[in-house]
C-alpha cells in the first residue's frame, strides 16, 4: 500500500521559536488557521488533539488523534486511524535556514485503500487546504 502526501512548504521571515510559539497555542489556532479550528488537547507524545477540520469544499468534521511526533521549535506530527481501510497523518515542520528565517512545512500524509482513494478524489481541494494554512502561518509569525 502506498502513501499518498499533499504539502505545501513557505519561506517564513522568523525564528523557530516564533513559529513554534503559534503552533504550540492550540487554543489560539482559530486566531490564524483556516482549516483546523477549536483546536485542544496535549503536545506530547501519545497526547490527544481535539479539533475541527473545516476544509473548503468537503464537509467540516470532529477530528480526534493522537500526538505521534513532536519535537519543540521543529515539528508536530499526529496521527488520525479513520476506520479500517484509511489513516492519516497531518504534519507541521520547522527548519531555520539562517538567523530569522525558516521554511515551514504542512501537509497530510494518507495511507490505506480508503486513504488513497481519498487523496485521488480530493487533491486539488487538500492541496489549497495546506496552502492556505502555510500562508496564514506565515503572516501571522511575519506580523509578530
Amino acid at each position: 500500500m502506498e502513501t499518498a502526501r499533499i504539502e505545501k512548504r513557505i519561506g517564513v521571515r522568523a525564528p523557530p521559536d516564533r513559529i513554534w510559539e503559534i503552533i504550540a497555542d492550540l487554543p489560539a489556532w482559530d486566531r490564524w488557521n483556516p482549516v483546523e479550528t477549536a483546536v485542544e488537547g496535549t503536545i506530547a507524545f501519545g497526547g490527544a488533539i481535539g479539533l475541527t477540520e473545516a476544509v473548503t469544499g468537503l464537509p467540516e468534521r470532529r477530528v480526534s488523534a493522537r500526538v505521534g511526533e513532536w519535537q519543540p521549535y521543529a515539528q508536530l506530527v499526529w496521527a488520525e486511524k479513520r476506520g479500517l481501510w484509511f489513516n492519516s497523518l497531518r504534519y507541521f515542520e520547522i527548519e531555520q535556514l539562517e538567523t530569522g528565517s525558516c521554511i515551514f512545512a504542512n501537509g497530510f500524509l494518507f495511507s490505506g485503500l480508503r486513504g488513497e482513494m481519498h487523496f485521488d478524489r480530493h487533491r486539488k481541494t487538500l492541496r489549497s487546504a495546506v496552502t492556505s494554512v502555510a500562508e496564514a502561518l506565515k503572516a501571522a509569525a511575519e506580523s509578530g
